[in-house]
């Protein structure tokens, strides 16, 4: 189908297809991927078009028909005549979210400071739905386990260093005894990182745990409504 097809492409190649067309098409386009994919064909946009379409995916409640037809025909023009988009999906908050937490480097804030200029109670409930790194210590401990064998020291340290003492509690408790220390010696001998470097960390090991959540291999809920999130 379209959406297979579209899913098996490489970021720069989907971008040029599509680089060019109606802003609210690329949107549509962005709605259909998973949050990975989308950002990393956003992070190609010039920042002012990436901020458009990021609000435009937030405001997107349903796929109109007429941005469908049009988004088959952009496909068969590009990816062939099998291309067909029947599924009627939905933008909204938590795709929003989803994509934001993928963006780093800042291109998040960014993003997000373009929605609240033109709703700030759309920039609240964006914000709200993403999951950051404190939110860990709502996780359970196995999934905490099964995520912590999969980041690198160095990754996690530099994390650590902007995480309240509370999550890095909690972390330590869910590692071996000799990789918790290790850590925490690394955390207490190594000179002070940029915050922008440690919050790339912590994105990067959201990222592990999303990939972690897609496979099944953990579960990452938060929250006493257990919100998950994939």
């Amino acid at each position: 189908s379209g959406i297979e097809t579209l899913k098996r492409m490489e970021s720069d190649v989907l971008y040029e297809m599509i680089k060019n067309e109606h802003p609210q098409i690329i949107a549509t386009v962005m709605v259909f991927l998973d949050s990975a994919q989308a950002a990393s064909v956003l992070k190609l946009f010039p920042d002012e078009l990436r901020n458009e379409l990021i609000l435009r995916v937030a405001l997107l409640e349903k796929v109109q028909p007429a941005a469908l037809k049009e988004l088959n025909e952009v496909m068969s023009r590009s990816a062939g005549p099998d291309s067909d988009f029947r599924r009627s999906t939905v933008g909204g908050i938590v795709p929003t979210a989803e994509i934001l937490n993928m963006l780093s480097g800042g291109l998040d804030k960014m993003a997000l400071d373009t929605v609240r200029n033109y709703d700030a109670e759309l920039a609240d409930a964006i914000q709200e739905k993403m999951f950051v790194f404190e939110d860990f210590l709502e996780i359970e401990d196995r999934s905490l386990q099964t995520l912590l064998l999969e980041v690198p020291q160095d990754t996690l340290v530099i994390a650590l260093k902007g995480a309240s003492p509370k999550l890095r509690e909690k972390l330590f408790k869910n590692m071996a005894k000799r990789a918790a220390d290790g850590v925490r010696e690394d955390l207490e001998t190594r000179p002070p990182v940029k915050i922008q470097e440690v919050e790339e960390m912590q994105k990067e090991i959201i990222r592990v745990a999303r990939a972690l959540a897609e496979e099944g291999r953990m579960i990452m809920e938060r929250g006493k409504q257990g919100d998950a999130f994939l």
